[in-house]
């Protein structure tokens, strides 16, 4: 299992946001599709969804975290089903003009070292505020003792300190897209 607490080291909550957000915006901007699109993640698609016969252009391709061993690490989890899930801010979407993420899309998990790790589909998106949560999407999402408690202790910081930087303040009802996704190739 894995402990989100053993990748934030002496950074913490409070200083982690900033790792978590640039390299999040990189990997964003850098794997929208278009000029940016690496060869090895346009190829990879094209290979995907030729054997699919699907007629879509390059999703979103992103990884997990930050840092490689974070990217590695999450995404390990998502290979192996137990990462399912992951969650957001619904008012940093808004802020920063970043669409929600639509049932039966596809996005590209990169691993450490920005190389496609799996293809995933979108199941379910919902927005549900944080304290409605339920302890089956807390343990879906893999993390620490897969506990509901876990889960919450550890949103409530990351979230407190992420809506810090837009000058927000955390409340028990903040409103969160909760998706939960499935891994339809592995590379």
């Amino acid at each position: 299992m894995l402990d989100f607490m053993h990748f934030l080291g002496e950074a913490g909550y409070e200083g982690i946001w900033g790792i978590v957000r640039s390299n999040m915006l990189y990997y964003l901007q850098k794997y929208r599709g278009g000029m940016g699109m690496s060869e090895i993640v346009t190829a990879y698609w094209e290979s995907f969804a030729k054997e699919r016969d699907l007629d879509l252009e390059c999703p979103v391709a992103w990884a997990f975290g930050y840092g490689a061993e974070m990217a590695n690490r999450l995404g390990a989890l998502v290979v192996d089903g137990i990462k399912t899930a992951s969650c957001a801010a619904y008012c940093v979407h808004e802020i920063e003009g970043e669409a929600i993420p639509v049932v039966g899309e596809y996005n590209i998990v990169l691993d450490g070292k920005n190389e496609p790790l799996v293809i995933i589909r979108y199941t379910e998106v919902e927005l549900v505020k944080m304290n409605e949560v339920t302890r089956d999407f807390a343990r879906s999402e893999g993390e620490g003792d897969l506990s509901y408690e876990y889960w919450y202790d550890a949103h409530v910081r990351f979230f407190t300190s992420e809506l810090a930087q837009f000058g927000l303040t955390f409340t028990p009802d903040l409103l969160l897209v909760c998706q939960r996704f499935e891994v339809v190739e592995v590379r």
